[in-house]
């Protein structure tokens, strides 16, 4: 067990909180506990919104889920849309979709990528990174970064602006659009919007590609602090392409040990339950996925950039595939284990995300006409896809009169869970412990957090076993009643 996983004596230590964990999406805490000579002893990221999206689902007819779980966010809601059309698929029994849909719905799933993890890196990160993780908290957000590196700060804004109207394009608006349905899509694109952003692709690739370069630079001047901040060793696990090449469309699940050593590959993803259990704790409503065959203390793993550009054998445009084997070769045949390594591999998929979109927007299947099909009908189906967080599960059973049964959502924070706790631990030993406590230091288990790009909201779907309470309020706001359920599911 990990001496700062549990205190001995909580009742006798002092508790220090971040809450809420600033310049993520959604809303989550950290609690540490220290002694008197500010050891810490303890360090949790709790998260404390509740969703419930499993639940109210159920009973809906299965063609508005694709709609409804976008809600679970406003950042990712394309990723939500494509995971549950794609188990949906399953139930309509389109095995094979047309090349318009699928195209469609790759390019809007690429224009996903580029404005998530452009508005990470540039909104929420780089701050830090151009900074310094205990600079001066009022110039360390995206404003500051504005004021003193302007055309950075630009080149953020518009790359976001970009991939948002490629998702504008194909799903219908920006958010929570509705492109993508059961068995294709609902819409193809125009050739004056194709034409539109063809326009400016070609300046996306070569800013992705600056992008690259910025990070890799960052790495170069301070080694020592990127590649062991908050490191610890993990499996790993993604889908990868019919011939583990990168895929963050379609795939079959791979699995990676902590030394690079395949655990399992080509797993069909429908079997996914086979392979994960998911454990819960009462002082979080985010569960803890683990593999089965490890168990909960060895089989816990971690999704997203870090795992998909150190899992897969390729990627299929050559500027990312470049970048690719530069980052494999700079940790020499070990993987990189640190998290501020998430950024560097964050920056190669918006650059593959870039061609990808340039490739798809040559191609004169996105014009086309032919864009649903279905087949012989089905009452189960499993949809994943490689969010821009990482691998994210949609489960679904629908009945005789096309309602769903149940439905489980495995998504990117939720996997990352356990090392997310595991990098606040460690960054809390080796800065914090010891020292006095201030809001640089306390900042440093923030960037730790931030480089997993963890979407809280999404992650907060299932009810767990947190104590939960729920109040009754008039228009004044004055309390009528209140429902209260324990930890161990006693409500009073």
């Amino acid at each position: 067990m990990n001496q700062l996983e549990t205190a001995a004596h909580p009742e006798n230590l002092r508790r220090v909180a971040i809450d809420p964990v600033s310049r993520v999406e959604g809303h989550g805490k950290v609690t540490i506990l220290l002694d008197d000579k500010n050891k810490v002893h303890q360090v949790r990221l709790h998260i404390v919104e509740f969703r419930g999206f499993e639940k109210f689902i159920q009973g809906r007819p299965y063609w508005e889920v694709p709609v409804m779980v976008q809600r679970l966010c406003g950042i990712c809601p394309v990723s939500h849309n494509l995971a549950a059309s794609k188990a949906m698929d399953l139930i309509v029994g389109a095995k094979h979709l047309t090349p318009t849909a699928e195209k469609i719905r790759r390019l809007m799933h690429y224009g996903q990528i580029l404005q998530s993890h452009a508005l990470h890196f540039f909104h929420l990160c780089s701050p830090d990174l151009l900074f310094g993780f205990d600079s001066d908290v009022a110039k360390r957000n995206i404003v500051g970064v504005a004021a003193k590196y302007p055309d950075t700060a630009r080149r953020g804004v518009l790359l976001r602006k970009f991939g948002q109207e490629v998702i504008r394009h194909t799903a219908g608006k920006r958010i929570h659009g509705t492109g993508s349905v059961p068995g294709g899509v609902n819409k193809s694109l125009k050739l004056a919007e194709r034409d539109e952003l063809l326009k400016d692709i070609y300046q996306m690739v070569e800013w992705s590609r600056d992008a690259v370069q910025l990070i890799k630079e960052m790495h170069s001047q301070n080694p020592a602090l990127y590649n062991s901040f908050g490191s610890f060793r993990a499996n790993l696990m993604s889908i990868v392409g019919n011939n583990g090449e990168l895929d963050l469309y379609h795939g079959r699940l791979r699995g990676r040990d902590a030394n690079g050593a395949i655990m399992f590959d080509a797993v069909d993803y429908q079997n996914y339950s086979q392979l994960i259990e998911e454990e819960v704790k009462p002082w979080t409503y985010m569960k803890f996925p683990y593999l089965k065959a490890l168990g909960m203390e060895q089989g816990w793993y971690r999704v997203g950039p870090l795992s998909r550009l150190q899992n897969c054998d390729s990627i299929a445009t050559p500027l990312a595939e470049m970048e690719r084997r530069e980052f494999v070769a700079y940790s020499e045949g070990e993987l990189m284990h640190a998290p501020l390594a998430y950024h560097w591999a964050r920056m190669i998929e918006m650059l593959f995300a870039a061609e990808m979109i340039k490739d798809l927007l040559h191609d004169e299947a996105i014009l086309g006409s032919d864009l649903v099909v279905s087949g012989e009908r089905a009452q189960e189906g499993v949809g994943v896809i490689e969010a821009p967080r990482g691998t994210l599960i949609h489960h679904y059973r629908v009945d005789e009169n096309d309602l769903v049964t149940m439905c489980n959502l495995i998504v990117s924070t939720t996997h990352n869970n356990q090392a997310m706790n595991e990098a606040v631990r460690q960054v809390a030993r080796t800065y914090l412990s010891g020292h006095e406590i201030n809001e640089g230091l306390l900042n440093h288990i923030e960037v730790a957090i931030r480089a997993f790009d963890p979407c809280l909201s999404c992650a907060t779907h299932a009810l767990g076993k947190m104590p939960l309470q729920v109040e009754l309020l008039d228009s004044a706001g004055a309390t009528l009643s209140t429902l209260t359920r324990s930890a161990e599911g006693v409500l009073s």
